[in-house]
């Protein structure tokens, strides 16, 4: 076992540079299961159950809904008419049975209508869009991220920027997760304490080591009230190249930059759950001088269109949201699944419900990752292709960047790009936040997208990968033990 254990390291981490990139990860994820293995002794948490739904007729469906606009919930006859909108949209009743379902469960996030939203895809691009936000921030700026590093964007450095805001008159306040932020000198930390912004240090390993396990992994900011942004990216130095670059092939265990991932920049009344949800982090943190955290000026009118579901979760907080989400949407599939994960170590629940979903003839495709910064995760995905494949699912491997991204589209009506991984860590151990967008438009730029990434992988042929390597089965097996805890 112990010659299993060190071949996880030795086939993916030969190439030093890329080692020293992904190590706040790779140590956050040992750190973690580490502690996981303590905690298991005295009882483990566990998976909540999707409730069951009867589809209702739709008027009743839709009077049932919570959906908010920009002065509060919405009338009656507005919030039919929107959501009749969506329905036709959807061409299928995807729509009604999603709904449904996700009306049952227990203090379930509510719609918020008229909202813009803006994809973003890769480092490069997202970087520069929040930089440009925090740059023309007036009032406030909250910023939480999982890693936290001092990026450069051409001349200018994020945290020169953010003392900047402050020395303006801006209220600037900062999240970062003790664990994934590691790499950063504390002295910049100080720095910017020391420029009167406020920081907040989640569950501090020296002062909470109980909660080792329990990880801040949001991506969150919010600029003056007026947008905000959320994903996979992490404001650190592995995103400073473009993934759709990189168009030679490569050989993966030489490639250090180029990380493809997706974020999203949003406008309009969903900015104040943003908000919401940071407040909230800070205060069940207890971190100094909340009391100083002021509401920014009333959002502007927005002439969006686009109707979005906020999902945060969080261990304080069962059940996890994001999970019942995805489960009720791939259960409510009628025509399409097509689903990008950076870290796949499905329940069976999951496995179970993308098999039922194939075998009824939704078209289910799968993106993974062909190489990863943590290699038992990638192992424990990977032994879960024998049925996956089995059942009729399309598997793709990326192989030209570190796939990063965490996102889904579901019958070309439903999106979901956040922090959210498609594993037991995200789903129990970890705070993480979705956005979940309803419309055919931004499915079919997801769909693109998809597609797009799909012209840079290799899929998963299944007579191969009958006769792949006994070495790597006998991984699988292994990594597959531990998968609660990855």
């Amino acid at each position: 076992m112990r010659r299993i254990a060190r071949e996880f390291n030795s086939t993916q981490f030969r190439d030093k540079p890329r080692r020293r990139l992904c190590q706040p990860l790779l140590g956050a994820r040992l750190a973690c299961l580490a502690l996981s293995v303590v905690i298991t002794v005295s009882g483990c948490a566990s998976l909540p159950n999707l409730p069951k739904q009867k589809l209702k007729p739709w008027r009743a469906l839709a009077k049932e809904q919570i959906v908010l606009g920009e002065q509060g919930p919405l009338p009656p006859s507005e919030k039919r008419a929107l959501l009749g909108r969506l329905k036709v949209d959807s061409k299928t009743s995807f729509l009604d049975k999603h709904l449904a379902v996700m009306q049952s469960i227990a203090d379930a996030p509510p719609l918020i209508a008229d909202n813009n939203v803006s994809l973003l895809v890769d480092g490069p691009a997202t970087h520069s869009a929040m930089f440009a936000a925090i740059a023309a921030a007036k009032e406030q700026v909250n910023l939480e991220s999982y890693i936290l590093e001092d990026v450069a964007l051409g001349s200018n450095k994020l945290f020169d920027l953010l003392i900047r805001k402050r020395e303006q008159g801006a209220q600037v306040n900062v999240i970062y997760d003790s664990i994934g932020s590691s790499r950063t000198p504390k002295e910049l930390f100080t720095r910017l304490a020391a420029a009167g912004i406020n920081t907040c240090e989640f569950n501090p390993v020296k002062a909470k080591f109980w909660r080792l396990n329990h990880r801040d992994h949001r991506k969150i900011l919010i600029v003056d009230g007026q947008v905000a942004f959320t994903g996979g990216i992490n404001l650190s130095r592995e995103y400073s190249s473009g993934s759709f670059a990189r168009r030679k092939k490569t050989n993966p265990d030489k490639l250090a930059d180029g990380w493809r991932d997706t974020h999203i920049a949003v406008s309009g009344p969903a900015v104040n759950e943003f908000r919401r949800l940071f407040v909230d982090t800070w205060r069940r943190q207890d971190c100094r001088k909340l009391d100083q955290i002021r509401t920014p000026p009333p959002t502007a009118s927005v002439s969006g269109n686009k109707i979005v579901r906020i999902i945060a979760s969080s261990p304080d907080n069962k059940p996890s949201q994001m999970y019942l989400a995805l489960l009720a949407a791939i259960e409510s599939a009628q025509q399409s699944i097509y689903v990008t994960m950076a870290y796949f170590v499905p329940d069976p629940a999951t496995v179970l419900a993308l098999k039922r979903a194939a075998q009824r003839g939704v078209d289910v495709q799968l993106m993974l990752p062909g190489f990863s910064d943590f290699s038992i995760v990638f192992h424990a995905g990977r032994s879960h292709y024998d049925e996956l494949l089995e059942a009729g699912i399309k598997i793709y491997e990326q192989r030209e960047a570190l796939l990063h991204a965490k996102t889904a589209v579901i019958d070309g009506a439903w999106s979901t790009i956040g922090s959210t991984n498609m594993d037991w860590r995200s789903y129990l151990h970890n705070d993480e936040v979705n956005l979940v967008v309803l419309g055919a438009d931004v499915a079919r730029s997801m769909v693109a997208l998809f597609e797009a990434d799909k012209q840079r992988a290799t899929r998963v042929d299944p007579s191969v990968w009958a006769k792949r390597a006994g070495k790597n089965k006998l991984k699988e097996w292994f990594a597959r033990r531990w998968e609660y805890l990855l």
